[in-house]
């Protein structure tokens, strides 16, 4: 729940004020025996699921972490998962709530079933959706779309890991993979269908020379990710030679995330959805600005 939600059910009288002052806890922090401190209040906060780090973490914790999060959240992200580890996870997290993965983006993603009208949500046994457009997913409506590109099929993983965080974080998802300059004619077809269903960001995930992003920007009139991955090999390999590249651009309205980083590209491009998504939805008035006086010293 975003605090919009928690404040529309106290009104709608869906939740005590003591609930709601429960929830809105801004540094609340629930311990996972010795091993993790998670932070419940997140969402809350900033709009950002609970993310699990799972690269380093054994099985076991990986779970018990998922499980504690999921009794106060109704939603958390499993991201860097070891690929033995994927379908283990998959099967233990499905007996409890609805679960989406994907094995190549080595990401899985709990969804609670339902929520209650209290912090604690209510677990579907045993059930596994390929839905993505269940209304369990998509948890915050009116939350904008994001367009996802990959120079080459080796850059999908990165791609769907972005994917599901954007999708997680409420946005809808428009692909198009191994659209890179090696055959720039498979990229116009692409931009013309994202930018005729309106899309608020654009991520673009590129290894090798990492040239993509930079012509995505200069033909687009929305803000463009650009995620250099680790594909590549000898003189700026794993990754540099695409960072360096994009960090280089000249084309203006290109931001860049860290090598293989679809995480946060994912939540970069979901923050940027979700707000011109609120604006196109009516929550927010374009016209009912600020207004700030201003001091200009006059007596």
């Amino acid at each position: 729940m975003s605090i919009r939600d928690v404040l529309k059910a106290v009104r709608d009288g869906k939740i005590s004020v003591d609930d709601a002052e429960r929830m809105l806890q801004l540094h609340k922090i629930e311990y996972v025996e010795d091993i993790a401190r998670l932070d419940v209040s997140r969402e809350l906060r900033r709009g950002v699921p609970e993310i699990v780090y799972a690269e380093g973490k054994e099985y076991d914790d990986i779970i018990r972490i998922a499980l504690t999060a999921l009794k106060s959240k109704d939603k958390v992200i499993i991201s860097r998962i070891r690929q033995e580890y994927i379908d283990m996870l998959v099967e233990e997290l499905s007996k409890y709530t609805e679960v989406k993965a994907s094995k190549r983006g080595r990401i899985v993603v709990a969804i609670a079933a339902t929520t209650t009208t209290t912090t604690t949500a209510t677990m579907k046994e045993g059930y596994i959706s390929n839905n993505r457009g269940s209304n369990n997913y998509y948890h915050y409506h009116s939350s904008g779309t994001v367009g996802i590109i990959t120079a080459g099929t080796s850059d999908i993983g990165v791609a769907e890991e972005a994917r599901l965080v954007a999708e997680a974080m409420g946005c809808r998802v428009i692909t198009g993979y191994d659209t890179g300059v090696a055959g720039l004619h498979r990229l116009f077809p692409l931009l013309k269908d994202m930018l005729a269903n309106d899309v608020d960001a654009i991520i673009v995930v590129a290894g090798m020379e990492g040239a993509l992003p930079s012509v995505v920007a200069s033909l687009v009139d929305v803000p463009v990710i650009g995620v250099p991955t680790s594909v590549g090999y000898g003189f700026g390999a794993g990754g540099v030679a695409a960072l360096t590249s994009m960090l280089q651009s000249c084309t203006l309205g290109l931001a860049v995330v860290n090598i293989d980083n679809g995480v946060g590209a994912g939540v970069f491009a979901a923050m940027i959805a979700r707000r011109v998504g609120r604006y196109r939805a009516g929550f927010i008035k374009a016209d009912e600005g600020i207004n700030i006086k201003m001091d200009d010293g006059s007596k």
